[in-house]
């Protein structure tokens, strides 16, 4: 299964270019995860209002889901970016 998180930051939070090798660490660990293989980073290129500016995209097993939500990697990113982003979407699937 992919896991797709697209996150928008607050206009007011700051060049979030400068965030990336943090998340970067952050999700660098995904692999650790029992069941989830790993996790990649990719800023947006595009700066518009109606764009987003990281897409976070981990490949885990759909089983997975619960342990990766209940991780401490999941709550660093929570706890450190949520109060930063403006907006976030979360997309699923399978191939």
């Amino acid at each position: 299964m992919r896991h797709y998180i697209l996150a928008k930051f607050q206009a007011d939070a700051g060049d979030w270019h400068g965030y990336l090798p943090r998340i970067r660490e952050i999700f660098g660990a995904a692999g650790e995860i029992p069941g989830v293989r790993g996790a990649a980073v990719y800023p947006g290129c595009v700066d518009r209002e109606n764009r987003y500016h990281v897409l976070i995209e981990l490949e885990m097993e759909p089983s997975a889901l619960t342990t990766y939500d209940e991780s401490a990697m999941h709550h660093r990113w929570k706890d450190r970016f949520g109060p930063l982003l403006e907006k976030k979407a979360i997309f699923d699937f399978e191939e």
